[in-house]
């Protein structure tokens, strides 16, 4: 009769010992203990597997500790060493989170984390003490229906700033947030699981089958009209109203004038002025085709001359104080219509220049859009050198500010 030896089996007349880890621990330590006992007498491999059970019960011991463990050995060979261990989806969402917002506020413009942040921070003031284990399906749509009941001044207010979800919910108003931004705080949330899963601190995202069902119009910026330029243009506001003219006459977004220094500003001789719209210490930019040469229209050179010789041109500006100080502007001035924000600036620029008869590859080239001239925009890009700089100056000087009275 055969000898019964725990955790061993005799094979080809050699005694192998096989025991699986904790399924929590598979990921560091692997699925099993294997290990040749190295004898085919059964009195032998019964005495080396209770040796290697008690190193077994050791490993795992240290393993939970998150203390470094090795492999038992029968000879003496190099042992392996494993890292220490973190146990999958033991840590709170709470933890995670602030891990995960201090890696983000490293890798991105304030503007872009603060949508990080807001979004990550509303998920954990709901879940925030649940393991990250824990969390499934039904938690992710119960956070995403959260959201949709969200209205459209939430997290907006300082009174509002360290307000939960429940809580911002609860004075909310009847108009709730866009599907858009629906989209994009659940969105942010999915992408912080991701990391999560990433790392390996937890096994899977249980927001990968789970949609925001909301449907509707994106709600759009709207150019504006001549009439309301004259009147924002007359106001000459001492904050904003140099740059204002700078991005109606250019075309430029608000971050990029914001954020021009003096080295930004490239003379061509008879051509005169020109933006270099590019990467600098001050601001990245949207997308690689925002990078340009922007003639400065010729009703700048007198804004130029006042502007700091060195350094930032706008010093004290920034795209949240242009924003917030455009809406007090054009609420002073009656402007209350939707959709006339301070992008609008650069949309009314496209609309002159469209007025004026300038084709619209043209147009994109100077306010840092890919060309829409043909279906095959990848195509036309790589063979175009695009239009000279002759070309980009009569465009710019097409467009003029409406008189004022």
């Amino acid at each position: 009769m055969s000898v019964r030896i725990q955790y061993a089996y005799l094979k080809q007349q050699t005694y192998l010992y096989r025991r699986n880890y904790p399924r929590e621990l598979q990921p560091i330590l692997g699925a099993a203990l294997k290990q040749s006992l190295r004898t085919g007498d059964a009195r032998v491999a019964k005495k080396r597997a209770a040796e290697i059970n008690a190193k077994f019960e050791e490993i795992v011991t240290k393993a939970r500790a998150g203390q470094v463990v090795e492999k038992p050995v029968l000879e003496k060979v190099a042992p392996v060493v494993f890292s220490p261990v973190v146990i999958v989806g033991r840590k709170t969402v709470r933890e995670l989170g602030q891990t995960y917002l201090n890696k983000r506020s490293d890798e991105l413009r304030p503007g872009g984390f603060k949508v990080v942040r807001f979004s990550v921070n509303l998920f954990v003031s709901v879940y925030g003490a649940r393991t990250i284990g824990s969390l499934t399906r039904e938690d992710a749509l119960e956070f995403t229906r959260k959201v949709a009941r969200l209205g459209v001044h939430a997290g907006k207010s300082f009174r509002c700033r360290n307000y939960g979800l429940d809580r911002l919910i609860a004075v909310s108003g009847s108009e709730t947030i866009s599907a858009r931004t629906q989209r994009r705080t659940v969105g942010q949330v999915s992408h912080f699981l991701d990391w999560a899963v990433y790392e390996g601190l937890v096994t899977a995202n249980p927001f990968k089958t789970v949609r925001v069902e909301a449907k509707g119009k994106n709600r759009s910026y709207s150019p504006l009209t001549d009439e309301e330029v004259r009147r924002l243009v007359a106001a000459d506001d001492p904050v904003i109203g140099d740059l204002l003219r700078f991005c109606l006459l250019t075309g430029m977004r608000s971050g990029e004038a914001a954020g021009l220094v003096r080295d930004d500003l490239v003379w061509k001789g008879n051509l005169g002025w020109f933006v270099w719209v590019r990467p600098n210490a001050v601001r990245s930019l949207k997308t690689d085709a925002a990078e340009r040469f922007i003639p400065v229209h010729s009703d700048l050179t007198p804004i130029l001359a006042r502007l700091p010789a060195d350094g930032r041109l706008f010093p004290r500006l920034t795209v949240n104080i242009v924003t917030k100080r455009f809406i007090a502007l054009r609420t002073s001035l009656g402007i209350v219509r939707p959709g006339a924000v301070f992008h609008s600036t650069r949309k009314w620029f496209v609309t002159q220049c469209e007025r004026a008869g300038v084709p619209e590859h043209f147009t994109a080239s100077i306010v840092g859009h890919q060309s829409a001239r043909s279906e095959n925009r990848m195509t036309y890009g790589i063979y175009s050198a695009g239009i000279s700089d002759e070309q980009k100056r009569e465009i710019v000087e097409k467009v003029g500010l409406p008189v004022t009275r």
